[in-house]
């Protein structure tokens, strides 16, 4: 609100009107900026697609599981495998791109486990993951 004015009859009420000249600017600022970016928002090309019935692929990259025990005892996907059965599934999965999800007992000795890692590597297999357990809270 502003008080009085340039008259100098002395009156000192304050003015009882709001300046809309300012709501008014940023509102036809707001509007200029939304009429020009609308359309960006259709960008796409209409084509009318073809329907196909058709399988769905499957996304999920394919994962073998392998665990190594204290013991030095391998198991490929939950059953027992010796050292020559676990290298002729990473060479006949490796064009697949497989990942290799590996557990290691924590008394493994890391030999064993840089074997399998070099077995992996010269398959071609290089998605590697070392599975874990959170410890108890």
């Amino acid at each position: 609100m502003t008080f009085g004015g340039f008259d100098s009859g002395g009156n000192t009420t304050p003015m009882a009107e709001i300046n809309t000249t300012p709501l008014v600017d940023v509102m036809l600022v707001l509007l200029v900026i939304f009429i020009i970016t609308a359309p960006l928002f259709q960008q796409a090309v209409p084509v009318d697609l073809p329907r196909v019935d058709s399988t769905r692929l499957d996304d999920r990259p394919k994962t073998i599981q392998l665990a190594l025990d204290a013991a030095g005892q391998l198991h490929l996907d939950g059953a027992p495998a010796t050292r020559a059965e676990v290298e002729a599934r990473f060479t006949a999965v490796a064009p697949d791109n497989p990942e290799l999800h590996l557990r290691a007992d924590r008394d493994t000795r890391y030999e064993q486990v840089a074997e399998i890692l070099a077995a992996a590597q010269r398959a071609g297999i290089v998605k590697i993951a070392f599975v874990t357990e959170r410890p108890a809270e």
